[in-house]
């Protein structure tokens, strides 16, 4: 694929007034919010449920790609339709995490990074051809009392790096994912100049490993108080505060950004995406990649009655894609 079909497909998964879905949670991850609301956890229930989730009608007049897991990927709905056909039919671009997870840095107590290159070339031509044409990698970056070390964001940064280029070889728009992590007690100033640093390193490492920036996607997280912090943070000022960061740090030839709700409350993720947008113009589209955001209050309603409360669990999906798709454009309205 050249770099032009790449950029095309980066500038689909940002057009105006859509986003990501992200239903791209392991087994083991699903297996917990399943428990949390009492679905046993099966692969037919898992299939059922993403077959839910992809199958929402007019999903696509907000959607604009999934990111699939990849037992999802190799799935069908219940009458036999591979579930990339079906989103093929709905306009959304299948997408697929590649990551192996994050595992302990060696010689850094508490610190983290993401494994997973050793067979990715490979891996991602089996991808490509089951009808992925994006991917997704996540790093996890942990704030706390002297944390994140240089050596983590490096290390961190060069995988992320490595990875976009062997997913631009084989044809598929690499969406980078650095989450600086809302754990801890630090404040809104601590959590700026960790995003900033990590996304500095994040984007020198794409440049020394030869990524085409036009055919590359990033997902951030925003710039938040840490979750047990004494101190909140205004609409406004989370915003304000994200959009000076990314300035600083994200070039402008990126074809867009979509954000992480990396545990915010529904409402606080599509409030703080719309306020970004209502600042604008800015550098880049600002869309979303949410997961739980998304998901949520749907898999809650499902858990009900696995068989009659589909179509409402659907319907919450789409208000939900609604209301972002909205926020993207910085036309939300609170309770509208």
């Amino acid at each position: 694929m050249s770099i032009e079909q790449l950029a095309e497909t980066a500038q689909a998964m940002v057009a105006p007034g859509k986003g990501i879905i992200a239903i791209d949670e392991s087994t083991s991850t699903l297996a917990k919010r399943f428990a949390a609301v009492g679905i046993p956890n099966n692969e037919e229930n898992r299939r059922a449920y993403r077959e839910l989730l992809l199958t929402t009608p007019k999903l696509g007049e907000y959607i604009s790609g999934a990111i699939l897991f990849d037992e999802t990927i190799r799935q069908s709905t219940k009458a036999g339709v591979p579930f990339t056909r079906v989103m093929a039919d709905s306009g959304i671009i299948p997408g697929i995490k590649v990551d192996r997870g994050t595992h302990a840095l060696a010689g850094f107590p508490g610190e983290l990074v993401t494994e997973g290159l050793d067979g990715l070339r490979e891996r991602l031509k089996e991808y490509y051809k089951l009808g992925a044409r994006f991917a997704k990698w996540r790093a996890v970056i942990t704030i706390g009392e002297d944390m994140p070390s240089g050596s983590c964001i490096e290390a961190n940064s060069h995988a992320l790096a490595r990875y976009a280029a062997l997913c631009q070889e084989n044809g598929l728009v690499p969406m980078v994912e650095p989450e600086v992590l809302m754990d801890g007690d630090h404040d809104i100033e601590t959590a700026y100049e960790v995003n900033e640093v990590v996304l500095r390193s994040l984007f020198e490492a794409l440049y020394n490993q030869g990524v085409m920036l036009e055919g590359t996607i990033l997902k951030a997280a925003m710039v938040v108080p840490g979750a047990d912090s004494d101190e909140s943070a205004e609409v406004d000022e989370v915003a304000t505060s994200t959009l000076m960061c990314l300035k600083s740090a994200v070039p402008a030839i990126l074809p867009g950004i979509v954000f992480l709700s990396g545990g915010q409350s529904d409402e606080a993720a599509t409030a703080h995406l719309d306020a970004m947008n209502r600042l604008g113009p800015n550098p880049w589209p600002l869309s979303f990649s949410y997961g739980r955001a998304m998901q949520q209050a749907a898999l809650k309603l499902w858990s009900q009655d696995l068989t009659g409360n589909i179509a409402k669990a659907q319907q919450t999906v789409y208000a939900r894609a609604r209301e972002n798709g909205l926020a993207a454009l910085g036309q939300w309205t609170h309770g509208g």
